[in-house]
């Protein structure tokens, strides 16, 4: 009992007995951290009001599990499998080489072969003298350009800047310097020109291929990125597949960014069955639906008309949870991505970023697992709990894996029965059963492998494909204009897809361009239709 004014006697260390002094250290350090985290949110907080710049939020390197890698099986042939001689693709030029001093009698046995490669890099220079001529009527006839020529550069320079710029990740003073040792006579001025002006095509082709993803495509897989954009902070969105890549830098990271994405162009907004279940999974209040519902107008040309539908309606004036404005937008922007046919049963596999839940949605299994991997432990039998809990998950993930390879029905109910008694079982280890519950509330998302075999159960693809963007914003920075950003994110977009696809960039530039090529390149959207087509 402890009274008033009195003050409390300091605890003797020495008569406590070793078994209590354990439990009591863990309880000193668990007690000392949470005061160290409190401690810097507290001097962050006392930053911000008093107008100071606070640390920098730089998000650190998430680091890889290893589970998806730990679980591949490789046969001992891909361990041992060496490379082969490689023949050239290129055009092959023969010399003959005369051998010296042949004794007399000699008999001619043949030639010995020995292949090189090489590369010939020179400026070329023509000067096209274009006839003219007056006809009887006044006019002047003059001859046209050869096809590819519009300016003072010719396709196969446009070709080389535009590649070394996108698939090189070349900055444009190292290109322009480049060009001029090699003799071509350029500004930095007018290599920006070639790399944003009259590229419209582009962007126009990188578009299509994303609306045939979207229509054709089982699955996608989704991330985003850091990036800058007129000296501010915005997001590059990756959106893909084994077949096509698309990215898309916004201001903005939210899910009706992400909708007004997947209308692949298009700036409609649509009320339709689609438009009023998404309303209702977001917790429109039912009334809100009702008056949408009961107007005719259901089509909206663009975000104008349909802020100015809200408002004719008085949705706007209402000021509740969640915002009505709000969860209308994202319903009606979904409408708009089903009117056009996009993602007809196409599933989305995100990293559980609450913009990509939208849709049928799938989970990563790699992220999901980083979660027990990060936790910290201070606990012997902490630790035991998550590395058991840990080599669960792997068993699972591999045995998912093999699912998809070959579905049963009876493996599904098992794998579900696995499932369940991993996440809900209790170790003793608050944090990590805090943990196992909220993955497990996650169930329908993380097993939709078990409806859809052909979903991945990762977002490694997104992670690699947007790694291009991260390197061209540490090398460049910031675009300046918005045709320059949305020429970077086609060219980056049309480069991964044409990977995929096995088709030379080199080639496609110099089809588009009007440069000379051994196979000229289809469109790359009819391709991607294609391959879902087989």
């Amino acid at each position: 009992m402890i009274l008033w004014g009195m003050a409390t006697p300091p605890l003797n260390i020495d008569a406590f007995p070793p078994f209590a002094l354990k439990p009591l250290t863990l309880g000193l350090l668990e007690e000392n951290a949470r005061l160290v985290s409190e401690n810097v949110s507290l001097r962050e907080e006392i930053a911000r009001l008093k107008g100071l710049k606070g640390k920098p939020d730089i998000k650190p390197p998430s680091t890889p599990s290893g589970m998806n890698k730990a679980t591949e099986k490789r046969s001992r042939r891909q361990e041992k499998r060496r490379r082969g001689p490689k023949t050239p693709s290129a055009p092959v030029e023969e010399r003959v080489i005369a051998a010296p001093d042949i004794p007399p009698g000699s008999r001619f046995k043949g030639y010995e072969d020995f292949t090189i490669q090489d590369l010939r890099i020179e400026p070329l220079v023509v000067r096209y003298r274009r006839e003219r001529w007056l006809a009887p009527d006044g006019r002047t006839v003059l001859a046209p350009l050869p096809e590819g020529i519009s300016d003072h550069f010719g396709p196969e320079v446009k070709r080389f800047i535009l590649a070394q710029y996108h698939q090189g990740q070349t900055t444009v003073p190292c290109l322009v310097e480049l060009l001029r040792t090699i003799g071509v006579d350029i500004s930095k001025r007018q290599v920006v020109r070639i790399l944003t002006d009259a590229n419209d095509a582009f962007v126009a082709e990188a578009r299509d291929v994303l609306r045939a993803g979207l229509t054709h495509g089982g699955w996608i897989s989704v991330d985003d990125t850091g990036a800058r954009h007129q000296g501010r902070n915005g997001f590059c969105t990756q959106i893909g597949n084994d077949a096509f890549t698309f990215f898309a830098t916004t201001a903005s990271k939210s899910r009706a960014n992400f909708l007004g994405l997947l209308r692949a162009g298009h700036g409609d907004y649509a009320l339709n069955d689609q438009a009023f279940a998404c309303m209702r999974r977001r917790h429109l209040a039912g009334p809100v639906i009702a008056r949408l519902a009961a107007h005719p107008a259901r089509h909206f040309a663009d975000q104008a008309a349909w802020q100015a539908h809200l408002a004719a309606l008085g949705i706007d004036a209402r000021k509740v949870h969640p915002d009505p404005v709000t969860v209308a937008t994202e319903g009606a922007l979904w409408g708009a991505v089903t009117a056009h046919g996009f993602l007809d049963g196409t599933v989305i596999v995100s990293d559980d970023a609450g913009q990509f839940n939208v849709g049928e949605h799938a989970l990563c299994w790699v992220h999901a697992e980083r979660l027990v991997h990060k936790l910290d432990t201070f606990t012997e039998t902490a630790r035991k709990a998550k590395e058991k809990v840990r080599a669960l998950i792997w068993w699972l993930y591999a045995d998912l894996k093999a699912y998809r390879a070959a579905p049963h029905p009876r493996r599904k109910a098992e794998l579900k029965a696995r499932f369940d008694r991993i996440f809900t079982q209790q170790t003793g280890f608050a944090t990590l059963d805090r943990l196992l519950a909220r993955l497990h509330a996650n169930r329908a998302e993380l097993l939709r492998v078990l409806d859809r075999p052909e979903v991945p159960l990762h977002t490694n693809g997104s992670e690699n494909d947007i790694r291009c963007q991260v390197i061209r914003r540490k090398v460049s920075g910031t675009t300046r204009s918005d045709h320059g950003r949305d020429c970077r994110d086609a060219f980056l977009s049309l480069a991964k897809t044409c990977r995929k696809l096995g088709i030379s960039f080199w080639d496609f530039l110099g089809t588009r361009l009007g440069a000379a090529v051994a196979a000229p390149v289809p469109h790359l959207a009819g391709m991607v239709a294609a391959r879902y087509a087989r």
